[in-house]
C-alpha cells in the first residue's frame, strides 16, 4: 500500500446547547433547559479571561461549515476525509464551540464544584448520544464514555458495563479527584478490574488543573482582576495535573495487580516523559538514598518506566522535537492525534503538518506512531480500513523525505 494508515487518537465531539435534551432522563431536562444559557454565559466569559476570543474568530473564518462536524456525522465524514484520517477516537467537546456535555460532564469532569446526581446524568446524556454517533461509522469511531468514577464506584462500574454493551470501549476519568480519595485507594480496585476483565481503556484528557490557584475565583466576581500570571501557570502546569494520576497507578501498584489494564494520558504532550520516567525509575534503583522511609517499592515487580512501556500510552498532535525524543519516550506509547475541532491541534492543516513532524523517520516507526499502535489498543479493523485508507490516506511519498 502506498498510502498511509492514519488514526487520530484525538478527536471531540459533542451537541450543540440544548440539544442533549432527548438524551437526558426526564428528571433532568428542566434543570438542564435553565442551565443551558448559564452554562453559555460562562463559557463566553471563560473565553473572555483566557485572552482567546479573537484569535478564535480569525480562526474560524471560512471554517464554520466544517466545525459543524463535532455533532454532524456526514460533515465529520468530509472533515476527516479531507484530512486523510481514516478513523479516530472521540473524546467530549469543550467551550470552542458550546457543545460540553450538561452539568460539567466533559473534559474537566471532576467532584469540585459538581454534584453527584447531575454531574452522572450530564455524562450519561453526552455516553448515550455518542454511542449513537459511533454506530453511524463503527469501523472508523471509537467513543470515549465520560465516567466520574470518584463519586461512585458501583456506578461507574455499571456505566463501563453499559459502554461496552453499546460499542464504547473506552473510559474517560477525572483527572483530579479532590474532595474524593485517590486512585490507589482499594475503593477504586472493581472498577480496575471490570476495565482488565472488559479489554476497557482508561483515559485521562488534559485541560483540569487546580486553576483557582493560579486565577483566584473562576469566574471572577464583577469588576475582580485574575492572579497576575495565571495563564502562564496554567499552561506550564496542567500537564502536570493530567500526568499525576500515573504516580498513584504506578507506585499505588495498580499496573501490578492488573498487568493488562491499558491507560493512556491524551493532549499533554510527551516531552515531559523521559525526566519523569528517569526520575520516578531513579526512586526505584537508588532505593538507599531514601531507605531510612521505609519499604516502598518491595510490592513492586518492575521499574516504574517498565510498567509504562507495557500498560501506558501517550496521545499527542507531536511537534517535531517530540518525534525526535521518540526512542527515550518508547516509539509503542506514542499516537497521534488531530484534536479535530480544536483551533490547538492539526486541523485545517493536518496533511502538512503530518508531513513536516514525520519527515526522514523510518517508515516502520511513522507507521506505528500515526496508526499502527492506536489500531492495536483500540481494536480497529486494518483490512476493513485498507479501502478507504487506498483512497483518502496520504501518500508515503513525502513522508520519505
Amino acid at each position: 500500500m502506498n498510502r498511509q494508515l492514519v488514526i487520530s487518537t484525538d478527536c471531540h465531539a459533542g451537541l450543540p446547547p440544548g440539544d442533549y435534551l432527548e438524551y437526558l432522563d426526564p428528571e433532568f431536562r428542566e434543570r438542564y433547559q435553565h442551565d443551558v444559557q448559564v452554562q453559555l454565559d460562562a463559557a463566553r466569559e471563560t473565553r473572555k479571561l483566557m485572552l482567546v476570543e479573537d484569535i478564535n474568530a480569525r480562526w474560524r473564518q471560512g471554517i464554520e461549515k466544517q466545525l459543524t462536524g463535532a455533532w454532524d456525522h456526514e460533515q465529520r465524514i468530509d472533515v476527516l476525509d479531507h484530512d486523510g484520517i481514516a478513523a479516530e477516537v472521540i473524546f467530549p467537546d469543550g467551550i470552542t464551540e458550546n457543545n460540553s456535555p450538561p452539568f460539567g460532564a466533559g473534559l474537566g469532569v471532576g467532584p469540585q464544584g459538581g454534584e453527584y446526581a447531575t454531574q452522572w446524568a450530564g455524562a450519561r446524556a453526552h455516553n448515550r448520544w455518542l454511542a449513537e454517533l459511533c454506530q453511524m461509522a463503527p469501523e472508523r469511531r471509537r467513543g470515549v464514555a465520560v465516567v466520574p468514577a470518584t463519586w461512585d464506584v458501583d456506578e461507574a462500574v455499571a456505566e463501563v458495563r453499559w459502554a461496552v454493551a453499546n460499542g464504547l470501549g473506552s473510559i474517560m476519568i477525572p483527572v483530579m479527584w479532590q474532595p474524593h480519595a485517590p486512585y490507589h485507594h482499594p475503593r477504586y480496585e472493581p472498577l480496575w478490574a471490570v476495565c482488565q476483565d472488559l479489554d476497557v481503556v482508561v483515559h485521562f484528557h488534559s485541560g483540569p488543573a487546580p486553576s483557582h490557584e493560579y486565577f483566584g475565583d473562576w469566574p471572577p466576581a464583577p469588576g475582580q482582576q485574575p492572579l497576575p500570571g495565571g495563564m502562564g501557570i496554567y499552561v506550564c502546569e496542567a500537564v502536570w495535573a493530567v500526568v499525576r494520576p500515573l504516580t498513584f497507578f504506578i507506585w499505588g501498584g495498580i499496573f501490578e495487580r492488573y498487568p493488562e489494564l491499558r491507560v493512556v494520558i491524551t493532549e499533554a504532550t510527551t516531552t515531559w516523559a523521559p525526566g519523569y520516567l528517569e526520575h520516578l525509575d531513579a526512586r526505584y534503583v537508588d532505593w538507599h538514598v531514601t531507605a531510612k522511609l521505609g519499604d516502598y517499592r518491595s510490592h513492586l515487580s518492575m521499574k516504574p518506566s517498565e510498567y509504562f512501556r507495557r500498560n501506558v500510552r501517550l496521545g499527542t498532535f507531536f511537534a517535531r522535537g517530540e518525534a525526535e525524543k521518540r526512542h527515550e519516550i518508547g516509539v509503542g506509547c506514542m499516537m497521534w492525534g488531530s484534536d479535530y475541532p480544536h483551533p490547538e491541534g492539526t486541523w485545517p492543516h493536518t496533511r502538512d503538518r503530518m508531513v513536516e513532524t514525520f519527515r526522514g523517520l523510518p517508515a516502520a516507526e511513522t507507521e506505528a506512531m500515526l496508526g499502527g499502535t492506536a489500531a492495536e489498543l483500540y481494536g480497529f479493523d486494518v483490512a476493513k480500513l485498507a479501502p478507504l485508507v487506498e483512497r483518502i490516506g496520504p501518500d508515503k511519498a513525502p513522508f520519505a523525505g
